[in-house]
């Protein structure tokens, strides 16, 4: 077996996500929540900012996938990290504005006006975002010696992620619970007067990510690539006749228009859109649906998608025994069990109450499951690709990021009203919501991983000689570890 990567090495690309994390927490928990219930935005107005965002995170990811696959990287500095560096600097600079009220408007000035300013600052947000992640997800192919780093690197990638939502949750309830109005007594509800609590949130993250990103950038060492292996895939297939492919096949590359009309890239496809549909519409809609629906003091919305993490956090180190004796399939499997449970309980009891905290256990371990199993399913369909591995995952990510701002356009129109103040029926709105976006997108995951279960999923243009990759155990065995014969 080969040898393995050295945990300093690991470590050290796990810190590379944290940045967008930290970011990624307060997009999906408090954006709509902020916008809404803080700045006093019109609720669809608000939904149809955080559907730009989730548009042009979208469009970018494949570019910058694309771009990141062709180009050698700046100065020698290696193509995936130059691309994360960019991200870093896009997602630093505009991440703040966010989340800090429009320079220069006031209670009175026009929501359009408002709409306008925010859009660039998101965009800018969103392509850093983008180029980020694409660079790291596709450093794992790069970096893993064999099979296990692959999935360690994915496992403590998630780890890290949960750390950054524990973080962000913390320091949400730390800024919350010593908040005190003028009289010494602690606001119930949100309002304007919690802009600053909101402002102080997003300068931390920023300032913790930019720390850990640049650790990041001084302990992973990426390998050095000396020609742009497209290029040079090109140059074969033109200088080579038919006749000397057919009695000397040269050793293919596998191009982003490749993966195209290969049908287990679809299959990935749709598994991974549906898993990151219930993980981010939960997290977005968790806190609405405590305040408005459950009526719940605001401190909830910290606690809640707390307990949620640490549970996902202590489920994320039984995935490797569970998928060692199980297979990638059961695994998923049970982590969709988990999100039925969870939509059936919200469900029956409307209003939870105490209860809400174990509701939370099993949302967040069934989210934690699917999201790093899905992960692994890509890492396992890319194999040996890893040249073109950021347009795939910058594809995968297409798929979730536009299906999660058209999911909310739908929702929000959907509302019941659309002022700042919600009515009796905004009551029974956000609990159905959080059993639809759970239950329903459950289902659909179900009957995409039973197609991955009948048709199992193999890379069929370069006549890859695995066995199906979607239920391999957590370590390869000798045989698996020889996996390519073109």
């Amino acid at each position: 077996m080969a040898e393995s990567l050295h945990p300093c090495q690991k470590l050290s690309y796990a810190t590379g996500h944290y940045l967008n994390d930290l970011c990624a927490s307060m997009w999906f928990t408090y954006f709509l929540l902020y916008f809404h219930s803080v700045l006093g935005f019109n609720s669809f107005y608000a939904g149809v900012l955080l559907m730009v965002g989730q548009v042009a995170d979208g469009l970018c990811t494949p570019l910058v996938g694309y771009e990141s696959d062709r180009q050698a990287g700046a100065l020698r500095y290696g193509r995936r990290k130059t691309w994360h560096m960019i991200g870093t600097v896009s997602v630093i600079i505009s991440f703040p504005f966010i989340f800090n009220p429009c320079l220069g408007c006031t209670e009175n000035t026009p929501e359009w006006v408002g709409l306008i300013y925010f859009i660039p600052f998101i965009i800018v947000f969103q392509f850093g975002w983008a180029a980020t992640q694409i660079s790291h997800l596709a450093l794992i192919p790069d970096l893993a010696k064999n099979e296990h780093d692959k999935v360690e690197l994915t496992a403590l990638r998630y780890a890290f992620t949960v750390l950054a939502n524990i973080f962000v949750y913390a320091a949400a309830w730390l800024l919350l619970h010593f908040q005190l109005d003028e009289t010494g007594s602690e606001h119930t509800h949100l309002g304007r007067q919690d802009i600053p609590i909101f402002r102080t949130l997003a300068l931390i993250v920023v300032g913790t990510g930019a720390l850990f990103s640049l650790l990041f950038h001084l302990g992973t060492k990426e390998k050095q690539s000396f020609q742009l292996l497209v290029e040079t895939e090109e140059q074969q297939r033109d200088s080579l006749d038919e006749q000397t492919m057919h009695s000397n096949p040269p050793k293919q590359l596998l191009l982003w228009k490749d993966w195209l009309v290969e049908p287990s890239f679809y299959q990935v496809a749709v598994l991974y859109m549906c898993t990151r549909l219930i993980v981010n519409l939960s997290q977005t809609y968790i806190a609405v649906y405590l305040t408005n629906s459950l009526h719940l003091p605001k401190n909830y919305i910290a606690t809640i998608p707390l307990v949620m993490y640490v549970s996902g956090f202590v489920s994320s180190f039984l995935m490797k025994p569970i998928n060692k004796c199980m297979g990638r399939n059961i695994t998923y499997f049970i982590g969709l069990l988990a999100i039925a449970v969870f939509s059936a309980w919200v469900a029956l009891d409307p209003n939870l109450g105490v209860s809400v905290y174990g509701a939370a256990v099993i949302l967040g371990s069934g989210s934690a499951t699917i999201l790093v199993t899905s992960l692994s399913m890509t890492a396992d369909l890319i194999g040996p690709h890893s040249h073109s591995a950021a347009f795939v995952y910058g594809a995968m990510s297409f798929t979730d990021k536009v299906a999660n701002g058209l999911a909310v356009v739908l929702i929000q129109s959907l509302h019941p009203c659309h002022t700042q103040l919600c009515c009796p029926a905004c009551i029974p709105f956000y609990h159905w919501v959080m059993v639809t976006i759970t239950g329903a997108v459950a289902l659909v995951g179900a009957l995409s991983l039973s197609s991955i279960m009948v048709w199992p999923i193999k890379v069929r243009i370069c006549k890859v000689s695995t066995s199906s990759i979607q239920d391999t155990s957590w370590t390869p065995t000798s045989e698996e570890s020889s996996t390519v014969s073109t």
